[in-house]
């Protein structure tokens, strides 16, 4: 079943709640997809009065927000044996590669990698749980985890609700339109993420020095 048809037969309360805690287990550090489930969701909203658009982008702010400041938590207690645990779960995303790209992004950019990692799909997962692992101070992280969170979930759902009750007659072929920006707009990121983690990590292989092994 189509996503937005789904969520059609869910009551409001639920696909706030929905909203906000899938933002917030992906925010934690859960690959999920959480930008897909945003934008189905303003797009029904533009369809629907039942849903109130500014309730919808508050929960998702919110979960956006939470979900990311229990990650940085999380990061901080479990320090860097935690990244290596993630990483024998979850290969695909929290591959030495990935993390080592990461790791340069917020050396370059600091609070601000937090800003504008929300934005990108890989880095969304990231973000909280690096910054605790990094020890970045926590008002730093706060005010970027909640600008960040406010722009991307407020944004995203405003943007896609007025662009829907605009285009009202053609609402259908745009939900499929929107939702497969959407998924672009993700792999797109995860494929220049994961080239970029190649070259990290091939970069990091040559720096290491090559073990001789001892003459008899």
């Amino acid at each position: 079943m189509h996503v937005q048809e789904w969520l059609e037969t869910v009551p409001a309360v639920s696909i706030y709640l929905l909203v906000g805690l899938v933002i917030g287990l992906e925010s934690l550090g859960i690959p999920l997809p959480g930008e897909i489930i945003l934008v189905s969701s303003a797009l029904l909203a533009s369809q629907h009065g039942d849903i109130n658009p500014v309730v919808l982008g508050a929960c998702a702010s919110a979960g956006a927000v939470i979900g990311d400041s229990i990650g940085y938590a999380i990061g901080r207690k479990g320090g860097r044996p935690l990244l290596a645990w993630l990483g024998k779960k979850f290969p695909k995303h929290f591959s030495e590669g990935h993390i080592a790209t990461a790791e340069r992004s917020f050396e370059k950019w600091g609070m601000w990698a937090v800003f504008f990692g929300r934005f990108v799909a890989l880095l969304r997962i990231f973000a909280g749980p690096l910054a605790g692992v990094l020890r970045m101070p926590y008002w730093k992280f706060l005010i970027a985890n909640v600008l960040g969170g406010i722009i991307w979930a407020g944004g995203t759902t405003a943007v896609i609700y007025y662009v829907g009750v605009v285009a009202e007659s053609w609402l259908k072929r745009f939900s499929w339109l929107g939702l497969l920006l959407a998924v672009l707009i993700g792999l797109t990121s995860m494929l220049v993420l994961k080239r970029k983690a190649k070259k990290a990590t091939a970069e990091k292989q040559a720096a290491e020095p090559e073990v001789v092994p001892a003459a008899d």
